[in-house]
């Protein structure tokens, strides 16, 4: 699996807490080797959000990212449970 970030993710990222991008980046780490890891908790999104997938930072961060073909996963959005599923 490799990863890329849309622009509107860089800025998020950039915003963020220290200890979220911390924390992001080693969700990142397991997220390249095993997508699927249960401490990810990834999941498909529904409604709006349909064609998505949002894995775990921490309790309450999530990040949200599409898939392409040839195992490329695009980081879309960054935020909080509740600035995301508004």
């Amino acid at each position: 699996m490799r990863a890329s970030f849309s622009r509107n993710f860089v800025k998020q990222y950039d915003r963020a807490p220290g200890k979220i991008r911390l924390a992001f980046d080693g969700r990142l780490k397991t997220f390249l080797q095993h997508p699927h890891h249960p401490v990810l908790n990834n999941h498909a999104l529904s409604g709006r959000l349909k064609g998505y997938r949002s894995i775990n930072i921490t309790g309450d961060w999530r990040a949200i990212y599409s898939e392409q073909e040839g195992a490329v996963a695009i980081f879309e959005v960054l935020g909080t449970h509740s600035q995301l599923y508004r």
